[in-house]
């Protein structure tokens, strides 16, 4: 295929960079689509024909900013083409969406149902502890510090580690659970991988809780009930690896219990 070993390049760069695996993926699958769609040597780019690509091609706003983000580093770091820079210009405004949230009482009746003690354990500790699936499926179990009530989450989103709070209900439920399945080296084994999947992680939030909800929305709704109960902003921005507190911020916007609990003047 054409461009291939610049692609190559690319991710042979961001490896000795340390960006994650799926950050590595995206932009190299982004790149192949790229190459495939417009037959031309990457030599060859520029901003405009970049431009005109995204003018025509009907792809959303998170894809476009990924693609942007690819490009960006193929320039700077590849080609050596320095417009790199301009490529933000190019960048659409982000979606203002503000993300789904469970009710607490529903998801926790839901919760209380799950008779499977693997799946209850992962919707348990992905909603107790705000965690992505990719944070989720890569935890071990030498991360989970019983002595400091700790659980360390290794390569989060930016490649970061951060500690998470352990619940004594979690601890309870994953001892439980560790006694009747007996993982190896990942804390959630998947059956023919030596991890649980991202795809399962999904199956398993719609089969139990809802299917107009995705795992991640576990993840929302932990820092919106954290909100809710009191928790400091900046203590919930630690706790899900916000590196900005703006993007912590989002949920202000999705708490009706705070907004039921204003006063208004009149």
């Amino acid at each position: 295929m054409k461009n291939t070993k610049s692609i190559n390049n690319l991710v042979q760069k961001l490896q000795a960079l340390n960006y994650s695996e799926n950050t590595i993926s995206s932009y190299r699958s982004e790149l192949i689509k790229l190459s495939l769609t417009l037959n031309v040597d990457f030599s060859r780019l520029s901003i405009r024909i970049i431009e005109d690509y995204l003018r025509s091609s009907k792809i959303s706003v998170s894809q476009s900013n990924q693609l942007i983000s690819s490009v960006k580093l193929l320039f700077k770091y590849v080609l050596d083409k320095k417009e790199f820079s301009k490529l933000k210009t190019l960048r659409p405004r982000k979606e203002s969406k503000l993300p789904n949230i469970i009710g607490k009482n529903d998801l926790l009746a839901s919760i209380s149902k799950i008779s499977n003690i693997k799946h209850k354990a992962i919707i348990s500790i992905t909603y107790s502890c705000g965690l992505r699936v990719s944070e989720l499926i890569n935890l071990k179990i030498e991360d989970i510090d019983s002595d400091r009530m700790l659980i360390k989450v290794v390569g989060g989103k930016g490649n970061k580690d951060r500690y998470v709070p352990l619940s004594e209900n979690i601890l309870t439920l994953l001892r439980t659970y560790f006694k009747k399945d007996r993982p190896k080296k990942y804390l959630f084994n998947g059956q023919s991988n030596s991890k649980y999947s991202a795809t399962s992680c999904n199956k398993i939030v719609k089969k139990y809780v809802s299917s107009k909800y995705s795992f991640h929305t576990l993840r929302h709704s932990c820092f919106t009930h954290l909100l809710e109960s009191g928790v400091d902003l900046r203590v919930i921005q630690k706790i899900a690896g916000h590196s900005s507190s703006k993007t912590t911020e989002i949920y202000t916007h999705v708490s009706n219990r705070l907004l039921g609990s204003i006063v208004m003047p009149l």
